[in-house]
């Protein structure tokens, strides 16, 4: 019986990554059409469309104050726009149910300092997520967090309580949840900043892995994009209104680099007028 429903369970998540996510693949996961906003008279945005397809990686860039973090909130339903709409995976964000088909890492999580999880324990959760948190945990789930705690390179502090790992490795450890999770759409808001060289390229590796084979769709929020240079379908240039939104190549033409150099960037996005 055991074996029946594990079979069983497998096979609903199957079908939930190739059934639907999938199955989306011709349509948009996320989409926003036309939004404004503003704080009393001070516009943040203006007239703002963006959408991120399945199994695509689309990266949001911008300088500082150029409305990210506003439009992030947007995306995610934690605020409303004053003009326009947004959907996720076909439904406004305060009528979306599936939660768990949504990853989000925010850029300074909520953390107190005497969290008494382990960092297994917090990745492990990842997989409760996805709305079977009745049953025992599968070979396959245990697998995957052992995996996404290797991709974010804290296999040696796995036994480790959360709150006595540096700010750092905390971000490191909720990154691994999300990837745990196996989200249908994974939102990430600059989680490799100051992260060393080899750290970026596992985490690199394990945005590939969850692109490629599950079908997910990521959009990255990052002023540095050299480790993902090669691997970014298309890039969206923010300040207050959508300045581009293109492959890198288009990018490239206008002199910017995402990876050759890592400035370049950087530097043009604060040199946008």
């Amino acid at each position: 019986m055991e074996m029946d429903r594990e079979t069983n369970e497998a096979a609903v998540d199957e079908g939930a990554v190739n059934g639907v996510a999938l199955g989306e693949e011709q349509g948009d996961v996320l989409s926003a059409e036309h939004l404004s906003f503003g704080y009393a008279r001070t516009p943040v945005l203006r007239d703002v469309s963006v959408a991120v397809a399945a199994g695509e990686f689309v990266a949001l860039v911008g300088p500082n104050g150029s409305g990210k973090s506003t439009l992030l909130r947007l995306l995610l339903g934690t605020m409303s726009p004053q003009r326009g709409t947004v959907t996720l995976f076909g439904s406004p964000p305060d009528r979306f149910r599936d939660r768990w088909r949504l990853g989000y890492v925010p850029q300074r999580p909520a953390l107190g300092t005497e969290v008494p999880a382990t960092v297994e324990e917090i990745v492990t959760s990842g997989r409760l997520r996805r709305g079977r948190w009745w049953r025992s945990l599968t070979a396959g789930d245990r697998t995957a967090v052992r995996h996404a705690i290797d991709s974010v390179g804290l296999g040696d502090q796995a036994a480790r309580p959360l709150g006595e790992l540096s700010g750092g490795q905390q971000q490191r450890a909720f990154i691994a949840r999300a990837f745990a999770s196996e989200p249908d759409l994974l939102v990430l808001d600059e989680p490799i900043a100051g992260v060393d060289a080899e750290s970026q390229r596992r985490f690199r590796d394990s945005l590939v892995h969850l692109i490629h084979d599950h079908g997910s769709g990521v959009l990255l929020v990052s002023h540095e994009l050299s480790a993902v240079a090669h691997d970014v379908d298309r890039v969206i240039v923010l300040k207050q209104r959508v300045l581009f939104d293109g492959p890198p190549a288009d990018l490239a033409e206008r002199g910017v680099s995402l990876g050759i150099h890592a400035e370049d960037l950087p530097l043009w996005l604060e040199g946008l007028r």
